[in-house]
């Protein structure tokens, strides 16, 4: 089951001199395991992983050597519309008139962000981009915009005379 010249082998065991994630490592020696003539399901006990692990190893070394060993890097924004510079670029047109006292308006806000990225999307995507960049709101509104002032006067002129 040998499938590497005398040079790779040599080039492998080099390799595990490095400093090398752990991972990578591990997957040189299943290589090099195999390269000694041990079969897969024996590597897979040997080194106390699946043999699907094992023939992953195998594989990503036959398609891309050892570059292909190296461990793919997890977690990020995988999902994301737009990186955070172009998001903090998106938000800088909304700034001078939040920074002003006027009202952002959420439905224009998303109304834009969908502009922009090509599809639409949930109000809680645009709520999360406003937290992300640590917008927040500052202050309450100080009134109800359909209030009633004169029904206020009156409530207040009645309610407080049984104390």
């Amino acid at each position: 089951m040998v499938k590497c010249t005398k040079r790779q082998i040599r080039q492998l065991k080099t390799a595990l001199r490095w400093k090398l994630p752990q991972q990578q490592r591990e997957r040189i020696q299943m290589v090099l395991l195999r390269e000694a003539g041990m079969m897969q399901p024996v590597i897979a006990a040997a080194m106390g992983v699946s043999l699907s692990t094992v023939n992953r190893a195998h594989m990503a070394y036959d398609d891309g050597g050892i570059k292909a060993l190296k461990p793919k890097p997890c977690g990020g924004r995988k999902r994301e519309n737009m990186t955070m510079a172009q998001e903090k670029a998106f938000l800088a047109r909304f700034a001078k008139p939040a920074g002003a006292g006027e009202m952002l308006n959420i439905h224009d806000l998303k109304r834009a962000y969908e502009e922009m990225i090509g599809h639409e999307t949930s109000k809680s995507t645009v709520y999360d981009l406003l937290a992300r960049h640590r917008w927040r709101k500052l202050m309450p509104r100080p009134h109800h915009p359909e209030r009633d002032v004169e029904a206020q006067a009156a409530f207040k002129k009645t309610a407080f005379l049984a104390l």
